[in-house]
């Protein structure tokens, strides 16, 4: 339907507040709750017209998506926000060796290993490195934010950097920030932290935010280069 000018994808929900997601190619989803009167869902669309125009132009912006790879020698690969020349060799037993010194990253795997098998091993590898960084990390930033997560789980996500279940006080984080420099990590860490004492995006959070690490806009920009999916928003939640 269209609202303010501009084609919107409607959602009716049991939730209690409006959420409004731009995606990548332009397409805009307002969710509101099930008995949302329309006068108010317009001027909710009317008062973040421009932010709206703006994300849209950017994702416009953007690059085309790179052609999928294939995990053969020669590739480049992300680990940590460097690049990295992927080096295949043949082995019966799949893993993964780091070679910084020569920015190589070794993948270890059977000669007739296909795509998707080899690309199996290089997400086995980024996870269990992912893993091996997160209690240092929360040990680094619960003191500051001064909540602790209860439980965290690392997992593939097609629209959020992270996630949190206040409730529970869990954080989810994409395995997909391995691949990105350490403070976009953190960022997002802190971030999921800060949940915790706020559930809303809003001017508390944000100034939270601005106390627990106030760079973290850098680090926001630098993930919002970043197209996770071609539905993706380009945000934690």
């Amino acid at each position: 339907m269209e609202i303010a000018g501009l084609e919107i994808d409607l959602v009716r929900q049991r939730m209690r507040s409006l959420r409004l997601t731009v995606y990548a190619g332009g397409r805009i989803r307002v969710a509101v709750p099930l008995h949302t009167p329309a006068a108010a869902i317009e001027a909710f669309v009317q008062a973040r017209r421009s932010w709206i125009v703006q994300h849209q132009q950017r994702f416009a912006a953007r690059q085309p998506a790179a052609p999928a790879p294939r995990y053969e020698t020669g590739e480049t690969v992300p680990f940590l926000g460097q690049p990295y020349t992927l080096a295949v060799h043949p082995a019966a037993r799949p893993w993964v060796e780091l070679r910084p010194d020569t920015q190589q990253l070794w993948l270890y795997a059977p000669a007739n290993s296909t795509a998707a098998q080899r690309e199996a091993v290089l997400t086995a590898w980024y996870r269990q490195q992912l893993k091996q960084r997160l209690p240092e990390l929360l040990a680094k930033w619960e003191p500051v934010v001064g909540r602790s997560a209860a439980a965290w789980g690392i997992k593939q996500m097609r629209t959020r950097w992270g996630t949190c279940n206040i409730g529970a006080a869990r954080i989810w984080l994409n395995l997909e920030l391995i691949k990105r420099p350490l403070p976009c990590l953190e960022y997002v860490l802190v971030h999921e932290l800060t949940h915790l004492h706020e559930r809303l995006h809003n001017a508390r959070f944000w100034g939270l935010m601005d106390e627990f690490m106030p760079d973290w806009r850098l680090h926001r920009e630098e993930l919002k280069r970043v197209l996770l999916a071609p539905t993706a928003t380009p945000d934690a939640d």
